[in-house]
This record gives structure tokens, C-alpha cells and sequence, in this order.
């Protein structure tokens, strides 16, 4: 395994496989998106009937809200679409729902593509990850990762971005999108507020908090303890889910093979699994296994700092 790396392996693709994996589809992408957003139209007709199990829907609610986080990521790289205005449009509504601006996004996740859990340059590692039971539990909470996301908005409305990420060309465009989005939420607060209506909040924003910390555990997964190395069969890891949650995440949990050819889309990512398996330094079999996993590693560095102070 340690003479093979993801562009070795997409070296070795025939063109007839390549032509294969890359192929995108406008009704296979709307399927998905029609199941999605179906349930998330299920459980809204549900909320506003007061239907029993009411805090539960709410939360399943939240979930399928929270995991359009994961149709926003692949919007960016214009993947789940073969028609580019498919891909932006549906980003945009995405963004909108779960508070991130999809153009500032598209700039941040292809740093984070071109320096895949590299100290200094991936600006994903600018937060780090918990390394202590309290920071894993403020992170599951999602309150950190939302205030972030609100304040990315208002520091973009108020100026141009320049950080590395964003190029000189796309800062006008991520200043405009941000006063978009914060103009469309001043609206719809005025709204509610003049109507006196908490309808939103219990069917959007209540939802959304409660879903968060489901989106915070898939999302650990992607690179927590993984080396920081270049080659995406080491530094990210896929995990092995059941059909539901893969739907949800729409294929996202084939991670290292995301990363190893970003350009391939999720319905194809279960067939390029099949080239990359063997060589995958990564791996966990569900969600709740490496949550427990990861807990069990913080929880033994906190017993093994006071030794290691006495030392």
C-alpha cells in the first residue's frame, strides 16, 4: 500500500472507466433531491399538524436539514448535476437553509481539497478539533460551528474577505452573497415578528438545532485521527454506514474516495469504492463506533496528562 496513492490509482484508470465514473446525471441527482427534500416536506406537514411523537419528527426534521450540509458540499465541486445551473441553484437554497454562503464555501472546501489536513494551509484545521471531553461535547452541541457560521456572514457583508482562500476576483462576489443572505433573514425575522409567528422556529430553527449534533459526529469522522499526510488514502477516512444514512449524506461517507477524485459524483462513488478499497489506510464500521472511538482517545490522554506530568 505504500507504493500506491490516489493519483496512482486514478492513473490507472482505462478511459472507457474513467468516461464511467464521471458521468453525471440531471434525473439521477433530482431523484435524490426529490427523496430529500420529500421527507423534509413530510415531516413540515407533520409539525404544523401537531402530530403525535412531535419532538421526534422535529428532530428527524433537523437531521434532513443539518445533511444538506452534505448536498451544499457537493454542489460546490458542481457534481450531483449535469446541468451547472442545477448545481448553483440548488446549492444556493441549500446555503440558505443551513446558514452558509455557497460561494464563500466553494473557495473554503477547494483549500481544503488542495491541502487536505495539511497544518498552516487546510482552513479546516483553523478550528481544532476537540482534544478534551468538554470541547467534544461543546462541539457535538453544534452552537460553536452555528455562531461561527453566522459570523462568517456578517464579517462578509461587512467587508471583503481576504483570506488566502478567496481569490481577488471572487471577493466581490462573497461580499454580495453574504448581504443577500442577510437580507432575506432580516425579512423573514420582520416577518415573523410582525405577525407575531413562531413558525419558522418550529419547523427551521429549533429543527436545526436539534440536528446539529448528528451532522458535528458524521462530520468528525471525515479526518480526526487520521495522519496529516499528503496522499487522501491515509489522511481521510471512509466509513462503512448503512443505506439510509448513506442516502442521507448522499454517498459522502465513501470519503477517501471523494477526496481521491473530488470530480467523481455521488452516485458513482459506491463503484469507485471498488478501486479503492484495498488501499485505504482508514476505516471505521459506523458513526457510533468512532464516536466511541474518538471519545475513548480523548478521555485517555485527559488520564495520561497527570503521568505524564509527574514524568
Amino acid at each position: 500500500m505504500q507504493n500506491v496513492d490516489h493519483r496512482s490509482i486514478i492513473a490507472a484508470l482505462t478511459a472507457e472507466q474513467r468516461r464511467e465514473l464521471l458521468e453525471q446525471s440531471d434525473a439521477k441527482g433530482l431523484r435524490h433531491l426529490a427523496l430529500h427534500l420529500g421527507a423534509i416536506a413530510v415531516c413540515t406537514t407533520l409539525i404544523l399538524q401537531d402530530a403525535p411523537l412531535l419532538p421526534l419528527i422535529m428532530l428527524v426534521q433537523g437531521i434532513l436539514i443539518v445533511f444538506l450540509f452534505t448536498l451544499l458540499h457537493e454542489t460546490v465541486h458542481r457534481t450531483p448535476f449535469r446541468s451547472d445551473w442545477l448545481n448553483i441553484w440548488v446549492g444556493r437554497l441549500c446555503g440558505f437553509l443551513i446558514f452558509l454562503g455557497p460561494d464563500w464555501f466553494r473557495y473554503f472546501h477547494f483549500a481544503h481539497h488542495r491541502y487536505t489536513h495539511e497544518p498552516g494551509k487546510d482552513p479546516e484545521l483553523a478550528s481544532p478539533k476537540p482534544q478534551t471531553v468538554w470541547q467534544y461535547i461543546k462541539h457535538l452541541s453544534g452552537l460553536p460551528e452555528t455562531l461561527a457560521r453566522f459570523t462568517t456572514l456578517f464579517k462578509n457583508a461587512v467587508r471583503e474577505n481576504h483570506e488566502a482562500y478567496v481569490p481577488e476576483r471572487g471577493r466581490a462576489k462573497v461580499l454580495r452573497e453574504a448581504r443577500i443572505l442577510l437580507l432575506l433573514y432580516a425579512v423573514i425575522l420582520a416577518i415573523s415578528i410582525a405577525f407575531s409567528s413562531w413558525l419558522l422556529v418550529k419547523i427551521w430553527l429549533l429543527p436545526f438545532m436539534l440536528g446539529a449534533p448528528f451532522l458535528r459526529a458524521y462530520l468528525l469522522a471525515e479526518h480526526a485521527l487520521c495522519p496529516h499526510v499528503a496522499s487522501m488514502l491515509e489522511n481521510t477516512r471512509t466509513t462503512f454506514t448503512n443505506s439510509i444514512v448513506r442516502a442521507l449524506a448522499w454517498n459522502m461517507p465513501y470519503h477517501v474516495e471523494h477526496h481521491a477524485y473530488p470530480a467523481v459524483p455521488f452516485h458513482k462513488l459506491p463503484a469507485f469504492h471498488a478501486f479503492t478499497k484495498a488501499h485505504i489506510a482508514h476505516t471505521e464500521d459506523g458513526y457510533v463506533r468512532f464516536n466511541q472511538a474518538y471519545f475513548q482517545h480523548i478521555s485517555a490522554q485527559k488520564l495520561d496528562a497527570p503521568q505524564s506530568a509527574k514524568k
